[in-house]
């Protein structure tokens, strides 16, 4: 028994009070249904124990014992998180496969007398309906690339125009990476399959008939690549630029990463990577770095490595721009402006 869905909106829209995730905490944190909380059937180890026990030694023993610990596990849940539910709660249920960790929870709970339902094929048909959005469906909302180059404080317009109620996608803010090599953060990024479903999930609850703005990248974003069907509509998407003085991208870029220039020898094995496209140039930078010279480090670093490799790429590539926007300054009032000038210009088509 349990509940099929068949497209991934219809199982974001559930109905249900709690989506419970009982996979392992491993499994749950590489990847799971939005909103889901995870209370775990078998810990990591405890999954790990019972399945060394199916294939080394005997499949009716590990049944046995994974019995015991899930009843264990249920029995800790119902009198800690669980312990305010009421009688009319309804909550689905589901495992990797919809099989006996899901069965056994969802069978305790409707014995006590809960509404509870499982999602039958459990973790796999989600994942299942993720993959047919983000490799398989065309991207339904018509996508314009917010482009320009390093320091044009794209991913900071691209939230005003979100808060300006224009329809935005932030893969950056998805995948956690500021998206170049000196992006990343101290927070490891999502895995690929969770990276995936954020897209899918926003692709799936966007209105089809608005424009989404996504920002101009790479096909990955730090680690994190983007997904068959949307890097498609985003090579093929025309663009909107922003354009702004050397000077204002690097004021506010040494604003934006100064947690990366506080972090000196961070910084400076960074840029080491660069080395072998920029050669002995890279010794300018950790002077100027050394130095706390990081205006002119700024500077130096998109004259001599990001600006030129801006160029090439859209010499390639030849991509429709179908408005630029000019920023004085990218100080919070100057960002401000630029996002009303686009978000209007949005509205205006």
């Amino acid at each position: 028994m349990g509940t099929t869905f068949t497209t991934l909106a219809a199982l974001l829209n559930h109905g249900y009070d709690t989506v419970i995730d009982v996979r392992s905490p491993a499994e749950f944190a590489e990847d799971h249904v939005p909103g889901a909380i995870n209370l775990p059937a078998l810990s990591n180890a405890e999954r790990a124990e019972v399945g060394t026990i199916y294939v080394q030694d005997d499949p009716f023993k590990a049944r046995k014992i994974g019995a015991a610990l899930v009843a264990r596990n249920v029995a800790a849940h119902l009198q800690g998180p669980l312990a305010d539910k009421d009688g009319g709660w309804r909550p689905l249920v589901y495992c990797w496969r919809g099989g006996q960790r899901s069965g056994s929870f969802a069978s305790i709970l409707q014995q006590i007398g809960w509404r509870a339902d499982m999602v039958t094929g459990g973790y796999q048909t989600f994942r299942g309906l993720v993959h047919q959005v983000a490799y398989e469906d065309a991207v339904a909302p018509p996508v314009i690339l917010l482009d320009g180059n390093t320091g044009t404080a794209k991913t900071d317009v691209l939230h005003r125009l979100t808060a300006r109620g224009v329809q935005t996608l932030d893969l950056e803010g998805l995948a956690h990476h500021r998206g170049s090599l000196l992006g990343g953060y101290a927070e490891a990024q999502p895995a690929q399959k969770a990276f995936e479903t954020a897209i899918a999930v926003a692709l799936t609850r966007a209105d089809p008939t608005r424009p989404i703005i996504v920002e101009a990248e790479s096909s990955k974003v730090g680690d994190c690549i983007i997904p068959p069907t949307l890097w498609a509509a985003m090579k093929a998407a025309p663009r909107i630029a922003v354009d702004a003085p050397l000077k204002a991208r690097a004021d506010f870029l040494t604003q934006a990463y100064a947690d990366l220039t506080e972090a000196k020898d961070v910084f400076a094995g960074k840029l080491e990577a660069l080395r072998r496209h920029r050669g002995k140039t890279v010794d300018v930078w950790l002077d100027l770095l050394a130095r706390g010279e990081m205006s002119a480090l700024a500077c130096a670093l998109m004259e001599d490595h990001y600006d030129p490799a801006y160029r090439t790429a859209r010499a390639r590539h030849a991509p429709q721009v179908l408005a630029t926007f000019e920023a004085a300054t990218l100080d919070p009032a100057g960002r401000d402006r630029l996002a009303a000038d686009i978000a209007d210009w949005i509205k205006r088509r």
